[in-house]
């Protein structure tokens, strides 16, 4: 194989995702070629020709036929990224999304500007374990309880810390929220990444998203009923200066303002858009 024959198979077989309505066809077949050779984009083309054999090209190809049914990449080669590092992931438990990171992003921008020496952080739904990971990795020293309904998600997310060195800094619990959280306990940042889409809404998802376990994604008739739950529960757990910080729905701006109104525990309310100027992270202050 030539080194421009590289090129041509990734725009080759990049056009037929595109016209099964993958829309970054020859994006994903450079991550998958990356998977199967494990070496990073960059590397892919200065080397990748040399590596390339009818044995990847086989493994390729049954990848790709496999995408075409809309299954997502991430669960066809058990691996997603997220502020560049690589999650095992599984149909247990939600593929990680890029809007994730700016929650990420704004919690670690409060525990720095705080400047706590050991900051205590809940994390509400802890899925393949990429907020508490992240958050234990970029931070220089904090204590992470990560917490799930599922024991399922709870082994992934370990199955992550471990490969990810990451295990001395978190904590993992089987709990719905708060339930078996201890009472009494305070934390400096709660944090959710919590089920926010309508019962109605859910029916019209892109197949990749349908992939994802129901109980991650829905939250009943108005995407709010989790939302709810942890408003109503995060106070009694928050420490005084604390913040809880949550993404929500593209449209669930102004009812989660008006949640946080009607409960007089709460002092400010914040919303942080997301590269698309869509309302994303919520922070609420009991302050």
């Amino acid at each position: 194989m030539a080194l421009a024959h590289l090129p041509q198979l990734i725009a080759q077989k990049g056009k037929l995702l595109e016209n099964a309505g993958i829309e970054r066809g020859k994006g994903e077949i450079e991550t998958i070629l990356c998977s199967l050779l494990q070496i990073n984009r960059l590397e892919l083309y200065l080397h990748g020709e040399r590596l390339i054999n009818q044995s990847v090209l086989t493994k390729l190809d049954d990848i790709i036929n496999k995408r075409l049914t809309r299954y997502p990449l991430q669960l066809i080669l058990r691996e997603a990224w997220f502020y560049g590092r690589k999650f095992y992931v599984s149909p247990e438990v939600m593929v990680p999304t890029p809007e994730t990171e700016i929650l990420c992003e704004t919690a670690m921008g409060f525990i720095k500007k705080k400047k706590y020496d050991q900051p205590k952080i809940l994390d509400l739904g802890v899925g393949s374990g990429v907020i508490s990971i992240t958050l234990a990795k970029e931070l220089k020293d904090c204590f992470i309880s990560a917490v799930d309904i599922s024991s399922a998600a709870l082994k992934i997310a370990q199955k992550n810390a471990h490969n990810l060195n990451a295990e001395d800094k978190i904590k993992f619990l089987q709990s719905d929220y708060f339930q078996n959280i201890p009472s009494g306990e305070t934390f400096d940042l709660i944090l959710a990444n919590p089920p926010y889409i309508s019962d109605e809404e859910y029916e019209h998802l892109p197949p990749e998203v349908l992939a994802d376990p129901k109980i991650s994604l829905t939250a009943g008739p108005e995407g709010l009923d989790n939302i709810k739950t942890i408003v109503h529960d995060a106070p009694d757990y928050l420490s005084p200066g604390g913040r809880l910080m949550f993404e929500i729905g593209y449209n669930q701006a102004e009812k989660v303002a008006q949640l946080t109104e009607a409960d007089n525990r709460y002092r400010a309310i914040v919303i942080i858009k997301d590269l698309n100027d869509i309302d994303r992270v919520v922070i609420l202050s009991c302050e």
